[in-house]
């Protein structure tokens, strides 16, 4: 029952959808009957003797519905009787068969507009839940992502979406539309024969206890299947990426026996799985038709004493056949919902995942005035701390140079201003107010990022620039260009500015790359400007480029730069030397290199280098 509910919580926002496809169920159902029961009365007509017919006129039944001895079989009967005697048996029987072909067309006609309205809602929520997936990636933090696996998550929205659609959708198919019939047809069949139905009443519990069973073994081979599969995305998206490395150090062969290494356990559940799946088919006809030979042996012997008449046998038969296509149906239906509701448990892990950075709602920050402060602020990624009781101000208009050894927190300090993580004690604080307490729109809007490796996406050049600024127009968007030093080479390429730039802008040289993020940050024309190891990849040529566009970007704008040449920031307001998680020295280029400390020990390395 829990499964079920499960399944009809997707639903939710289709009810329209869901209560037309049942209603047009019913009438296929409803249908479908009333050519089943129109076999009577052409078993009647083929059997029935002209002598049993005169008998059956000689008797009429009671019209009192209320009245002892009342019987709608009888009434039935009695009237073919007069129609056979009125028109003749060969017109009754071409009337009915004409009855009959009407309802067989009217009842798929009814099938079709089940399904034609529940594609509707089986693709909607696919729909719904790509979007909500894609959101929540969106909303997490990145701290989630360091826990996960990027070919997991991939797997995850791509391979469990689609387990989900073939899965629990085509079996919501099953769910609306053959309990209606298997119902109605049971309540038929106990009206036909009592006696008989009471082997459907031992047959359906003992074949729900079975396919239960296997349908719980199912989900966890399912889950099992899915997290494998996860595994094995991930491999493959490690090594499309790494692809320079595993060629350049001869690992092709390391990193082929991974992948057949996880493919193979992979195949090896999905393998399993399939055959526990495949047994709910089987076991569902073998047991139907067990069912049929029962009745067919007990049957017999009602008509042999006289107490079943032989048509509504034969016809009873039929109704019971025709039970045992919906049973086997919703037994395959249950089997299959097992696997896409392992996938619906792994899609949860996302959408149901605790979104840490969330807005605040107590204070609005629309205006970068005076300064930022880094006010006592000490942050751990998990147990130990990378940055230890930090006390700093930027001024606005003025240039902090955050320098140091790889690991010493200056990367974590820029990821703290945006609230990429939030600090573990202390406060960052713009113009006094806790960005905590600001809406993240408001103080990601103040602030500029140029990272050391540019983040560009498979689009033009021009929507790379404008990127985030749906209002910049084209002549703004060439203007910053020119200010990064970006132009010249655009205006160079076939297109221009429409040129796409490929998968992370790999068409480009890094000093391209670079000089686009810059003239995207130069377009925002932020408050606050973030320079983590804008230069620090890249030639000597490139490196002059980019620094000039820098430069132009920098002047007179609040700057937190972190760089590992340090010729590139000798002009800094202030240069924070960082050490463990600490600021060991501070102060002018001129002044740290006078102190001897260091900061003079990082320059002469460099130098020497």
């Amino acid at each position: 029952m829990k499964d079920f509910i499960k399944i009809l919580q997707l639903i939710r926002g289709y009810k329209p959808y869901a209560l037309l496809n049942i209603l047009f169920n019913i009438l296929a159902v409803f249908f479908s009957l009333f050519s089943m029961v129109l076999l009577i009365p052409v078993l009647e007509i083929l059997f029935k003797n002209e002598a049993e017919l005169t008998a059956m006129l000689g008797s009429p039944p009671t019209t009192d519905f209320w009245a002892e001895g009342y019987s709608l079989k009888q009434h039935g009967f009695y009237y073919l009787a007069q129609q056979i005697e009125l028109q003749g048996a060969e017109t009754v029987l071409l009337y009915v068969c004409i009855f009959i072909t009407g309802a067989i067309l009217l009842k798929n006609l009814c099938t079709y507009l089940a399904l034609y309205v529940i594609a509707v809602l089986r693709n909607g929520i696919i729909r719904d839940f790509r979007n909500v997936i894609f959101r929540k990636i969106l909303d997490l933090q990145l701290a989630y992502y360091s826990d996960e696996r990027k070919g997991d998550i991939m797997s995850k929205v791509t391979n469990d979406l689609k387990e989900i659609e073939w899965s629990i959708l085509r079996s919501v198919e099953a769910i609306f539309r053959d309990p209606i019939t298997i119902i109605a047809f049971f309540i038929m069949l106990i009206w036909m024969s009592p006696q008989l139905t009471i082997f459907l009443v031992i047959f359906f519990p003992v074949a729900g206890l079975l396919i239960g069973i296997i349908g719980k073994s199912l989900r966890r081979s399912a889950l099992k299947g899915q997290s494998k599969l996860g595994h094995l995305m991930s491999t493959l998206e490690e090594t499309l990426g790494g692809l320079r490395i595993i060629k350049g150090f001869n690992a092709k062969g390391k990193s082929y026996a991974k992948f057949e290494q996880q493919n193979e356990d992979y195949t090896n559940t999905m393998i399993k799985m399939y055959r526990k799946g495949d047994l709910a088919s089987p076991i569902s006809e073998f047991m139907g038709v067990t069912l049929i030979a029962t009745v067919l042996w007990f049957g017999g012997q009602l008509v042999f004493e006289g107490e079943l008449i032989g048509s509504f046998f034969i016809a009873y038969i039929a109704f019971l056949s025709q039970l045992i296509a919906p049973f086997k149906s919703i037994t395959n239906a249950y089997s299959n919902a097992q696997r896409g509701l392992a996938a619906l448990s792994r899609i949860k892990e996302i959408t149901e995942a605790k979104v840490t950075i969330v807005d605040g709602v107590e204070q609005h920050i629309d205006t970068f005035h005076n300064e930022v402060h880094y006010k006592n602020v000490s942050f751990k990624y998990e147990t130990e701390f990378v940055l230890k009781n930090i006390d700093l101000k930027l001024e606005k208009g003025k240039t902090i140079a955050l320098v140091g050894q790889s690991g010493s927190g200056k990367s974590t300090m820029a990821d703290l201003l945006p609230r990429f993580y939030d600090v573990t004690d202390g406060a960052i604080l713009i113009d006094g107010i806790d960005i905590r307490k600001a809406k993240l729109h408001d103080v990601r809007n103040l602030l500029g990022i140029v990272t050391q490796n540019p983040i560009l996406f498979n689009d033009t050049i021009l929507n790379n620039i404008a990127f985030g600024l749906p209002s910049a127009t084209r002549e703004q968007v060439v203007e910053a260009a020119k200010i990064a030093n970006a132009d010249e080479f655009i205006s160079e390429m076939e297109n221009g500015y429409e040129t796409s730039i490929g998968d992370g802008g790999g068409k480009l040289s890094g000093g391209q790359r670079q000089r686009i993020s810059i003239a995207r940050a130069i377009l925002k024309n932020p408050a606050i400007l973030i320079l983590d190891e804008a230069t620090s990849a890249l030639d000597t040529e490139s490196e002059k480029l980019v620094q000039d566009a820098l430069n132009k970007l920098m002047q007179n704008r609040t700057s937190l730069v972190i760089a590992h040449r340090l010729s590139t920031i000798q002009h800094a307001d202030e240069i924070v030397v960082m050490q463990e998680g600490k600021i060991v020295e501070r102060g002018t280029h001129q002044v740290l290199i006078g102190q001897g400390g260091v900061y003079k020990k990082l320059t002469d390395l460099q130098s020497f280098s």
